[in-house]
Formats: structure tokens, sequence, C-alpha cells
């Protein structure tokens, strides 16, 4: 759930970092939310689109793509003083899910970012987020020209768990990204604090 700990870079006492999914469908903008809110140059691996890959891609919506990720971004943001988010964007494409299980281990929550124009994409990760009861929101990711659907539609499209978080962003704009990670935050602390409450009650 949480990952750790208390580390002293440079004389800044990092009392606690949690770990955060970005997932979603292909092209949808993980390694773009990573990259606009990360402090650090994000890690990346991205490798350009092949032809061989043009028979499992389904490019569909996203014609002007050529790169995709084929492991993971990383990138890190420091919440407010002693609280730092570590940031793990997953591949999007089917032929990586086996990734998935490891990147998710020790996951305080996860991000799905979602595409009205492809919301179908995000199913997967919705399904498998809800199987293994790690808390997560839902964050429309507002293409211009693409159609606008408030978060109420968005959640019942969905089939979406009663109150389970849908906000609308901009995965290119850092202070956008950022409330999405604040909201996440706040609403995996809740969840833990409940089944906990729960456990011992």
């Amino acid at each position: 759930m949480v990952s750790e700990n208390s580390d002293v870079q440079d004389g800044d006492t990092t009392a606690l970092a949690l770990k955060i999914l970005v997932a979603g469908g292909f092209g949808v903008g993980k390694t773009t939310l990573v990259g606009a809110v990360s402090e650090i140059r994000p890690l990346r691996t991205e490798e350009l689109l092949s032809e061989a890959g043009q028979l499992v891609d389904d490019t569909d919506g996203v014609d002007q793509k050529v790169t995709t990720t084929v492991a993971m971004d990383f990138g890190r943001i420091t919440i407010r003083s002693g609280l730092s988010l570590y940031l793990f964007g997953t591949p999007g494409q089917d032929r990586f899910w086996f990734l998935w299980d490891e990147l998710s281990q020790g996951a305080l929550g996860a991000v799905v970012l979602a595409d009205t124009r492809r919301l179908e994409d995000c199913f997967p990760a919705v399904d498998y987020f809800e199987h293994r009861h790690i808390p997560f929101v839902v964050a429309v990711n507002c293409f211009s020209g693409a159609r606008t659907y408030g978060a109420h539609d968005v959640s019942r499209a969905l089939d979406l768990d009663q109150g389970t978080p849908v906000v609308l962003c901009d995965a290119r704009d850092r202070d956008s990204g950022k409330e999405v990670l604040i909201r996440l935050v706040e609403y995996a602390g809740r969840m833990h604090t409940a089944r906990l409450l729960d456990s011992v009650g």
C-alpha cells in the first residue's frame, strides 16, 4: 500500500513516499501525465511503433501516435513537505499487461486515465483495480475536439462502484495533474482507513 520511508537527500527529509500507478488504454496520455507533474526528469521506456506492431496495436483514434511505452514510466512529485508520490505509468497494450502485477505491488492507489472518444479502452484497467481492491480515480483527459461529458455520465458509462471519483483533467498541465493525484491520495486514504476499521471492528 505504502512505499516508505525516511531518507535524506541534500538536507531534505522525505518522511513518506507513496507509490501510485497511472494506467489506462493505449495513447490516453499516461506518459504525458507522468512527465507533466514529475519534478525529476521522468524515466521513459518508449519505443517507436513498428509495422509488426500494427497487427496487434489498435491505433484507431490515435493515428498520430508514433511511440509506445514498453515497460513503464517513472516520475516523482512532492505534494507537500514530508509527502512525495512515486508515479509508475503502466504500458497500455494488451501484450504488456503481464507487467501490471509487478508494478501494482505496494501501490496505495491508481489513476485510470480515460479518453471519452475511446472510453472502452479503460475498461480493463477499471476491472483490474476493482478486482484487486486497489483504490483508484478515473481521470478524463480532455482532448481538444472531443465531446465533453460530465463526471456522472462517465461514471455511469463505466459502471463504477458508488463513490469512485471521476475528475476532468488536462494531462499536459502540471497543476491539473497534481489535483488528480491529490484527489487520489485523499480517496485512497479514506478507503484504507475504512478497511482498517472494518478489520478491527
